[in-house]
């Protein structure tokens, strides 16, 4: 593929523009890919702010930013108008500490984390890693506490954790991710496997109860938002409810990260999902209102018509 004078220019003009770009697939807040999602992730853990640039929303840039900078894959991210690489590269100049004397800031803690593991869990996993000597156990912790092990060749740049006779290799931002972790070994009616217990992961999305979004409402101290489709909305709605939009997630990534805001749906299981999101983008103070509208029709309004429906 050839580069067009006017896409070059355009490239050239986002480069030179803002000290960090990222090229990615989709949006900081909303990855469509699990190495966009992976580097700002790492990007996200140590600058406040950086710029972007979805080349899902422009062709022309998604392919000719392969041709400017002569490197295949997306993402791509450029410092000081320089390529430094894609998602493997910037992974490793980020466990090794070059990423942050290059963004200028400090180096990340390679201080090993406590971790415990359970006697049934140790058992299970070594049993696990029987045939694989000489292959490291990764343990991964993304952005969103998403936790997962994996066996691969070590790298050289892990931080080793040695528990109850488990051997477990950690890059730098996981490592601090880890801290204070549990790993047992359960038995539930769903089935057996492991549990992992991460105290340094966010609290999860409260649960408000009608009375609760009521008393808030009255004293105006929650921002109501409401994730329904307009057809749902139209048969039963609450007027202080925001309906969610593009221009309304716009101003909400705007606010302060400690907002009280609560997320309503039919029965509160969509709505859930929503909150979720919002918390995991480092919102502070972020509710889904349980049992949505149907509860609070039959608990607090009973004028608001009930409706069968999506949940």
């Amino acid at each position: 593929m050839t580069l067009s004078d006017s896409t070059r220019e355009k490239i050239e003009g986002l480069v030179g523009e803002n000290r960090v770009v990222l090229f990615m697939k989709g949006t900081p807040k909303s990855p469509m890919c699990g190495f966009s999602s992976k580097t700002v992730g790492l990007l996200d853990s140590i600058l406040d702010d950086y710029s972007s640039v979805d080349v899902l929303e422009d062709q022309d840039i998604r392919e000719g930013i392969k041709v400017f900078g002569n490197w295949p894959t997306i993402p791509q991210l450029y410092i000081d108008g320089e390529l430094v690489g894609g998602c493997d590269i910037v992974t490793a100049m980020f466990n090794s500490g070059e990423l942050h004397d290059m963004l200028g800031v400090e180096r990340p803690d390679r201080t090993p984390p406590e971790v415990t593991i359970t006697d049934a869990a140790a058992a299970k996993i070594l049993e696990a890693m029987q045939g694989h000597e000489g292959i490291g156990l990764h343990f991964a912790i993304d952005a969103g506490f998403q936790s997962q092990f994996n066996v691969a060749p070590a790298e050289g740049h892990e931080i080793k954790v040695e528990a109850n006779g488990v051997t477990m290799l950690f890059d730098a931002a996981s490592a601090q991710r880890a801290r204070g972790a549990v790993i047992d070994w359960v038995s539930t009616v769903q089935g057996e496997g492991l549990t992992i217990h991460l105290p340094e992961a966010p609290e999860p999305v409260r649960q408000m109860s009608v009375a609760e979004l009521k008393d808030e409402l009255d004293n105006n101290s929650v921002m109501l938002i409401d994730i329904r489709p307009a057809e749902e909305r139209a048969k039963a709605s609450l007027d202080a409810a925001r309906p969610l939009n593009p221009e309304l997630m716009e101003e909400i990534e705007a606010m302060p990260k400690d907002t009280a805001l609560a997320f309503l749906c039919h029965h509160g299981n969509r709505s859930n999902l929503a909150a979720e999101h919002f918390r995991k983008n480092g919102f502070t103070n972020v509710s889904n209102v349980a049992g949505g509208i149907d509860a609070w029709s039959k608990e607090i309004d009973s004028s608001i018509p009930l409706y069968t429906g999506s949940n």
